[in-house]
């Protein structure tokens, strides 16, 4: 080798100890090493730069703004609410997230599915006294197996048949179900894996954030609306009566007050239902399909409730609202928002929000334009005005024109009619032209550093390919391999499993193809079972928090040590493992 491919194993190897060892953010490792590559005359600005304009990585990019879009109608929040109901035990409460959260995961970005769930779950958990430790480590392993089982489930497919494509003579990839071959029993292995040994491999505390009790205490108002899915259902069943921090304090029904309700209490239609509790509690309360805030200001407000949001704002003993109820002095035509709810120190106040008379110090729930809050940050009329974050209803009735677009997307990538960036470029189109969400909402959505991280890392891919690096790792795999297909094939799973647990799954994949390339090639055998192998082993990412973002999303609200990791991860990667090397040769053949 010459100094060119031993500089770049050199920045390889520091990347891999800065990503493991610091908290550096990935994403400024890998540019900071490709940068270096490039100053040093090892890799031309054409080469660094191509992983840019990866198609790979622009369709991880376009499946985001999918992911929001439908976060953004509610349609997966109501996907969970259908989904989940009540657990009858640990185990099931486990397999009631993992099989849906595996078909979802093949179908969407893993990372958004996960960052949805997370709240959801945990309310779910809170509700019926479950340990989250015990739920939040399987979401992440259900995620990343489900992501295996189709081409879109997750980036490190797109990336890596980006790559097929670009580097070798299969032009159109892979087909968007064909990874289901070696997807799928690795997904049934994990479910199977999990149930059986998480009573003694999970443990059992609580997570290491709080949740403590908001001194907060609202009063707010719903209506149920006419033709929802919730007319009809009892409360328990439309899942009302342990709502996290809220509870139900009363029914008003055509001038009648039930108080006391019962879980078995149907709704009907236009039933005005009374809740008490804090205010992240009231933000969750909003989402939920078939509900609405009772007060008809909203309805008169200028702007559309897309473009609403939830804000706080304290009423000073300067606002020229203090001693007149909310009704005389106007608030909606003053200030252009609705007040949902007030907090006066601590106290509920079960008042109609127009009878309300105003305090110096009360706390106003109020919704309206996301510019209220720029408009009266430094308002003398109020001490403190702060937006909640995530609080903008979801547009429900633009929930079925969401799945319908993500179901045309699989349709068309399936059947080969569109290529994948095709099919996701025309669904984000459609979900923007809909206004299933808007532009500022599709920006924002987009995960710019782990676009970054896969860009980068194929421009040190690259370096791989042009220094004759890859060939001369392959030669030292194959070295301990006995030459033998079969051993390759195990040993470029196992190595790739390692590296994706020390750094990112994409980097690790675009680093290892060139040597699961190479490896084939000495070895006079097909590509694809080690192409695959490699897929599967930098999704494989089981034993530590730091190898897949979904475990790291997980760590913290688990209240997970890196120990529990190790303990379940090792054994289940070595089964993945086992179950790749078998399948992948059957599938496509040496």
């Amino acid at each position: 080798m010459g100094w060119e491919a031993w500089f770049t194993l050199a920045i390889i190897a520091t990347c891999f100890c800065a990503l493991a060892f610091t908290k550096w953010a990935a994403d400024i490792v890998l540019m900071a090493g490709l940068t270096l590559l490039l100053l040093f005359g090892v890799l031309s600005p054409e080469q660094a730069l191509s992983g840019f304009s990866n198609e790979g990585m622009i369709t991880v990019a376009v499946l985001f703004i999918v992911s929001a879009a439908l976060k953004e109608t509610g349609a997966i929040t109501w996907m969970t609410q259908a989904l989940l109901g009540r657990p009858k035990s640990i185990a099931h409460a486990q397999l009631k997230i993992m099989a849906p959260v595996a078909v979802l995961s093949a179908f969407l970005n893993n990372t958004p599915v996960v960052a949805m769930l997370i709240p959801a779950i945990h309310d779910w958990s809170k509700k019926y006294q479950l340990s989250v430790s015990k739920l939040f480590l399987p979401l992440s392993y259900a995620a990343i197996v489900g992501g295996t089982c189709t081409l879109i489930g997750t980036s490190t497919n797109l990336v890596i048949n980006g790559l097929i494509m670009s580097e070798t003579e299969v032009s159109q990839g892979l087909g968007m179900f064909e990874l289901a071959w070696v997807g799928l029993p690795c997904a049934l292995i994990t479910l199977i894996y999990i149930l059986v040994v998480s009573p003694w491999l999970l443990p059992d505390r609580r997570p290491v954030i709080n949740y403590s009790d908001d001194a907060r205490q609202y009063v707010v108002e719903m209506v149920v609306e006419p033709a929802s899915s919730l007319v009809g259902k009892s409360i328990e069943d439309a899942g009302l009566r342990q709502l996290p921090g809220m509870y139900l304090i009363e029914i008003e029904r055509d001038g009648r007050i039930l108080a006391a309700v019962s879980p078995h209490e149907r709704l009907y239609e236009n039933d005005h239902l009374v809740f008490a509790g804090v205010v992240d509690s009231v933000v969750d309360l909003q989402k939920i399909r078939g509900l609405k805030p009772a007060t008809d200001q909203l309805f008169k407000l200028n702007s559309p409730r897309k473009d609403r949001c939830l804000i706080e704002a304290v009423v000073s003993n300067t606002c020229p609202l203090v001693g007149k109820s909310i009704r005389e002095g106007r608030f909606r035509s003053v200030y252009n928002a609705a007040v949902i709810a007030v907090a006066r120190n601590g106290v509920q106040v079960r008042k109609k929000i127009g009878d309300i008379v105003l305090e110096a110090g009360d706390t106003l729930l109020v919704e309206g334009h996301s510019s209220f809050f720029d408009q009266h940050k430094n308002s003398r009329d109020f001490f403190l005005v702060s937006r909640l974050a995530d609080s903008t209803p979801p547009q429900h009735e633009k929930a079925s024109i969401a799945f319908s677009v993500l179901g045309l997307m699989v349709t068309f990538a399936a059947t080969g009619i569109l290529s994948m960036l095709e099919a996701a470029m025309l669904a984000a189109g459609l979900l923007l032209v809909t206004r299933c969400l808007t532009g500022s909402v599709a920006r924002k959505s987009i995960d710019w550093s782990v676009l970054v991280v896969i860009a980068a890392a194929f421009g040190i891919g690259q370096a791989m390919y042009a220094t004759g690096a890859a060939n001369a790792v392959a030669d030292t795999l194959l070295s301990f391999t006995a030459s033998t297909p079969y051993a390759a094939l195990t040993m470029i799973f196992f190595v790739t499993a390692i590296t994706t647990s020390l750094i990112t799954n994409n980097a690790a994949a675009v680093l290892m193809f060139p040597v699961a390339i190479s490896v084939a090639e000495a070895l006079g055998v097909s590509f694809m079972p080690f192409i695959v192998a490699v897929m599967v082993a930098a999704s494989a990412s089981f034993a530590t928090p730091i190898g897949y973002q979904t475990n790291l999303m997980v760590y913290g609200p688990g209240g997970y040590k890196f120990s529990d990791f190790i303990k379940i991860g090792v054994p289940l990667t070595v089964l993945i493992g086992v179950t790749t090397v078998v399948v992948a040769p059957m599938v496509w053949v040496f």
